[in-house]
Formats: C-alpha cells, sequence, structure tokens
C-alpha cells in the first residue's frame, strides 16, 4: 500500500515548455486510486501549486492535492475559449501519449480562467509512478506552453523519499531493470531503492526487488553472471542488500553464485588478483574493490563460513600491495599488465568509495582495527582533495553537463553511499557533515520541479536519466 504523505512545501522551477500540438488519442482507462479520475477540484483538502508557464499573456498552473494524490490544470488571465488540460505521464515524462489532453476543457464565455477535474498522478493498481503537467492553448492560438512536469507528495514526503519515486518512474516493468541506462547502473539502481526502503522506512516500491530478480535471473549467463567481473560484483551486492531488508536466502545464494563466478578469474598474473573480464585483458581497481566487499559480505552473513572470508583477505592483501593506491592515498584506474604498475589513469569517485566499504565489511568480519584506520585515511584522503572536491562538491575527472555517458553519473552514488557505510562504522562518524553538504547542495542547485537530478551536485540542473537519479537517491540515502 502507498503511504500518505505530509504536505511539503517546495521551491519548483517553472519552465514553460512549448510543445507541437497534442495529437487527439484516446486517453487511458478512467483510473481509481483513493478516488477516480476527474474529481470536483472542490473537494480537495489542500491546494499546492507544482509548477507554472505562461502562454499568449495567459498564466498556466498545476495543482496539486497531496493527501489525495492527485491534481489539477488551471489557466488565468485569458479569455473565453482558451483550452486547458493535463498531461499525465508514467515514464518521467518522457512520454504521455495515452495520458494527454486529460480533461481538456474551455474557458466559457464570460470568464477570464477555468480550471479542470482532477485525475490521479498514479496509477496504484498496476504499479504505474506518474507526474503531470498542466498545459494550455489560447483561443484562436496556435501556440501551445506546459508546466514542468511535477506530482502530490504521496510517496515523496521529504527529499529521500521524492528521490526514490521520481528513480522509479524509470523502472521498467517489463525488463525489470531501469530505463536509460545500462544493466550494472540497474544493479545500483535497484540497491538504491533497496537502501531507501531501509532508512526511510517506505516500503511501496519493495516489489521492485523480485521483480527484477524473477525478470533478469536467466539473463545472460544466469545468476546475474557475465563477462564483466565488475557487473557481476555489482549484481551480488545487490542481492546481499535485498537479503539484509527481506530475509529471503535465495537472493544470498545468488550473491553466493556471483563470488563463486569471480574467484574462477584469481590468478597470479601481477601477482594475484581478478580480472576485469573473463577474456582476461585487464586488472582494475573496481572488480577487485568488489570482489574484496562481496566475499567479506558473504562471510559477515553465512555462519561459520572460512572460505569467503579467506578470499576477501587475500583480496584485500593483494589490492592493497598492487600499487593501485597512489602516494595521495586515492586509487587509479587499475594496473599495466605489461608492468604491473599503476596505469595513472583518472582517481574515479567510485573507485574511492568501494574500497571503504570493502574495508569496513572485513573490519566487521576480522575486528582488525588497522583495517578501520586505512578506511578513515582513505576516506580523508578523498573527501579533502581538491580536485575531487572543487569548492567543496565532489565531482568526478572531466566531469562537465550533458557528460558522462551511461555510466559516469553512477559513480558518485557508489562513493557517497560506500563512505556512508564507512561514516556509521565509525564511533565519531566523521563524515556527517562532508554528505549533508553533498546532498543540501544537490537539493538547492541539481533539481527539476518533478524531484529529477542532474550529474552536477553543485549545479545547474543539466539532464534526467535514471543513473544520475540513483546517484542522487544515493546521496539523500546516505545523508542524515
Amino acid at each position: 500500500m502507498n503511504l500518505l504523505a505530509p504536505l511539503l512545501t517546495l521551491v519548483l522551477a517553472a519552465t514553460p515548455a512549448p510543445t507541437p500540438a497534442p495529437s487527439p488519442v484516446a486517453p487511458l482507462a478512467v483510473i481509481c486510486d483513493k478516488y477516480c479520475d476527474a474529481r470536483d477540484p472542490a473537494l480537495s483538502p489542500g491546494d499546492r501549486e507544482g509548477a507554472s508557464a505562461s502562454v499568449g499573456g495567459r498564466r498556466l498552473s498545476l495543482h496539486l492535492d497531496d493527501a489525495d494524490d492527485m491534481g489539477w490544470a488551471a489557466i488565468t488571465g485569458g479569455a473565453a475559449g482558451d483550452h486547458v488540460w493535463l498531461d499525465r505521464s508514467f515514464d518521467a515524462g518522457r512520454t504521455w501519449a495515452g495520458g494527454s489532453k486529460l480533461g481538456d476543457t474551455a474557458t466559457p464565455p464570460g470568464a477570464t480562467g477555468w480550471r479542470t477535474l482532477m485525475h490521479n498522478a498514479d496509477d496504484w493498481a498496476n504499479k504505474g509512478v506518474g507526474l503531470l503537467r498542466a498545459c494550455g492553448q489560447p483561443a484562436g492560438s496556435a501556440s501551445i506552453a506546459c508546466t514542468g512536469w511535477a506530482r502530490p507528495t504521496w510517496n515523496a514526503w521529504d527529499r529521500r523519499t521524492a528521490a526514490a519515486t521520481a528513480l522509479m518512474e524509470r523502472y521498467n516493468l517489463g525488463t525489470g531493470l531501469f530505463d536509460t541506462t545500462g544493466w550494472w547502473n540497474s544493479a545500483n539502481a535497484l540497491t538504491a531503492i533497496i537502501d531507501n526502503a531501509r532508512v526511510s522506512g517506505m516500503g511501496s516500491y519493495r516489489y521492485a526487488i523480485d521483480t527484477t530478480y524473477t525478470k533478469n535471473l536467466a539473463a545472460q549467463g544466469g545468476n546475474f553472471r557475465n563477462d564483466y567481473l565488475d557487473d557481476t560484483a555489482w549484481w551480488g551486492l545487490a542481492w546481499v542488500d535485498a537479503y539484509d531488508l527481506t530475509g529471503d536466502g535465495k537472493y544470498l545464494n545468488t550473491a553466493r553464485a556471483d563470488a563463486d563466478h569471480m574467484y574462477a578469474y584469481w590468478d597470479g598474473v601481477c601477482g594475484g588478483g581478478v580480472w576485469w573480464n573473463t577474456s582476461r585483458q585487464t586488472k582494475n581497481a573496481i572488480p577487485n574493490s568488489l570482489y574484496v566487499q562481496l566475499n567479506a559480505a558473504l562471510h559477515n552473513r553465512i555462519p561459520g563460513d572460512t572460505a569467503y572470508l579467506a578470499r576477501a583477505r587475500a583480496g584485500w592483501a593483494w589490492f592493497s600491495g598492487s600499487g593501485m593506491i597512489n602516494g595521495s592515498n586515492l586509487v587509479n584506474d587499475g594496473l599495466d599488465v605489461a608492468t604491473c604498475a599503476n596505469n595513472g589513469q583518472p582517481v574515479w569517485t567510485y573507485n574511492q568509495g568501494v574500497p571503504l566499504a570493502a574495508l569496513t565489511e572485513l573490519y566487521r568480519a576480522t575486528g582488525d582495527a588497522a583495517l578501520a584506520a586505512k578506511a578513515r585515511a582513505m576516506a580523508n584522503a578523498s573527501t579533502t582533495n581538491g580536485s575531487l572536491n572543487p569548492g567543496g562538491i565532489l565531482r568526478d575527472p572531466g566531469e562537465t553537463a550533458g557528460g558522462g555517458g551511461v555510466d559516469g553519473p553512477t559513480f558518485k552514488g557508489v562513493y557517497v553511499r560506500d563512505l556512508a557505510v564507512l561514516n556509521a562504522a565509525l564511533p565519531d562518524h566523521p563524515y556527517t557533515g562532508y554528505l549533508q553538504r553533498q546532498a543540501n547542495s544537490a537539493y538547492a542547485n541539481d533539481r527539476n520541479s518533478a524531484e529529477a537530478y542532474g550529474l552536477l551536485w553543485a549545479g545547474p540542473f543539466d539532464q534526467a536519466d535514471s543513473a544520475r537519479q540513483q546517484s542522487a537517491l544515493d546521496l539523500m540515502n546516505a545523508a542524515p
């Protein structure tokens, strides 16, 4: 059951969105949640303006009924014959063909403004997580404008739950993955959703866990294994997280299968370590730090285990002596296998984060205080490095608005998630202020009216996709 959220006053951008006139389409079947579509706005217990725009001297506004998860559109300052309607999208505003021109109505003679009836933002019966916008067209004009997309605070009552709901708008029930991003990124997106259920107490999206598992268990190499060892590890850790939340042993068994798959690609080249892929092309930081984390996590959840602990110990002993940790206590991308030396490539944020979670799990397993001390030293290095934190706000090397491709936008979310794991384990919680600073900056500077976040946490907002949103959700989960 969805959770009823209290009223949240948001600062929302008013972005006119001129669009071609929608072709006449048959609307979706009437949605009935708490109430059915086409409810009188006079019955709303609350009225919050979610977004606004202008067209031809008229003002368009999207009104939201947070208590009932509904909204309506209004046009003011106009004349008889002005049209106003709602659009409704169930894929984060990318399409709305079946949900366009909801409640289309015209300002009557003698009036200067009008409004639609209320329509539901979500479709609970079909797990539809939606957005609304108001659109209008002045009488006798070909011009159409729409407000930005927004939604009621249902399942979005604070910045954590709002970020989770905005990510779930991008969840594809058919594939069990997140649209606009890749396979391994979807593992991280699911992890962020699982973590949000834990930290926020909102269980509305727990269905994604089993949906993803069932629809993809037989994909690629089966059991979420494939040719890339880091991909396999990301999924293994997602299933550890799922096990922690649900207690269902099938998830832990799949994580074990993933760890065993990785172990098959450990060998003595460069003294040890797992390969980046099954073609044994290179040995990189990310699969090896993930290898330590996954094996240590399994040991901490399997009574009587010795095998996974031995692998985690060996993994860290090799990683720490491999040369990938440079003289500044930052982790470069990997090794040059021709020389077995640090390849000098960029210090991506996720390569700084995963060792922190790996060391935290290994410290939990062994009680070795030296591991916690090393994690603290590495976290101190990455949180204070000026190149990674220009102006105090985390940024990947070379990160620019509109950039990052499919993979890069995931990196910072991994970093803050894993920094939060270490922060929680240290008695003085030394990184709380850092995490709060990142979250406050992203919330103030890198967010649109739909609670979607862009790439640059210092701002400005550039564009929305699942990887950007996953990173932002990781951040909101991490910041107390």
